[in-house]
């Protein structure tokens, strides 16, 4: 299927697919577009085709180096470059093998121009270095492509809820890499929260699970941030799982 330009539009939750597989791309895009809730923006076939669609002035290229950041003498300027993507999108499924620049770089580059964009890795690979680079470039989720249609809606509604959802071997592989280490940081309720987080949990779900407020999650949140000198939980997880500090 052909790629599908981004419009502007307000209510279902809006999601872009990245995907170089022509038969996957097609029927992620049905998937989406025919459930009531969710719209698909835009379907591409490489991430040089979406970073020119998301990023204002920049066609993608490899050898574009890395996205243009607005000028930080123009504040509107850089407040109109920031909300852009939140404009056209609010989810982005991007798969990893891609021709060109590869999904785990393309979640970068959009991740550094638009710090606040939800992106849901869909993959056939499992392998650690491939979920953890992937996380450590900004992503929030990681599903394989094994992964029923049910799920993939789910997921798509959970990160843009503020969650972290993960296909269950996924979730047990970043679980079972946080050993706690003597070294840590964190204390034991931080560490357990930042665990909940790579098993895919909500704050909500976390908040009901340990019996706590939501302010109670989003105040451990801001200390594990600070000791762990992050601004997200994606780059929270990453580091204490190189860290083994969890």
């Amino acid at each position: 299927m052909s790629d599908l330009p981004l419009e502007r539009s307000a209510g279902p939750i809006r999601v872009v697919v990245i995907e170089d597989d022509a038969d996957i791309r097609g029927a992620l895009e049905l998937l989406i577009s025919g459930t009531p809730g969710y719209t698909c923006g835009g379907a591409f076939g490489d991430c040089e085709s979406a970073l020119a669609a998301l990023v204002p002035g920049g066609n993608g290229h490899p050898d574009d180096g890395a996205v243009p950041t607005p000028d930080p003498d123009d504040a509107s300027g850089a407040a109109a470059a920031r909300g852009r993507a939140k404009d056209l999108l609010d989810v982005v499924l991007m798969d990893i093998e891609l021709p060109g620049i590869d999904g785990i770089e393309g979640v970068r580059r959009l991740r550094a121009r638009f710090p606040d964009l939800d992106v849901i890795m869909l993959t056939v690979h499992e392998d650690d270095r491939s979920v953890f680079d992937s996380l450590c470039a900004g992503a929030c989720g990681y599903l394989v492509k094994t992964t029923p249609a049910p799920r993939i809606l789910a997921a798509i509604e959970e990160v843009h809820r503020g969650g972290a959802p993960m296909s269950p071997a996924i979730a047990r592989m970043v679980a079972g890499s946080f050993q706690r280490g003597a070294e840590s940081p964190l204390t034991a309720r931080e560490t357990e929260i930042l665990q909940q987080l790579c098993a895919g949990k909500s704050y909500k779900m976390i908040a009901n699970e340990l019996y706590i407020s939501q302010e109670t999650v989003h105040s451990h949140l801001k200390n594990i941030y600070r000791k762990l000198e992050v601004n997200s939980k994606t780059e929270a997880m990453a580091k204490a799982y190189r860290e083994r500090w969890v």
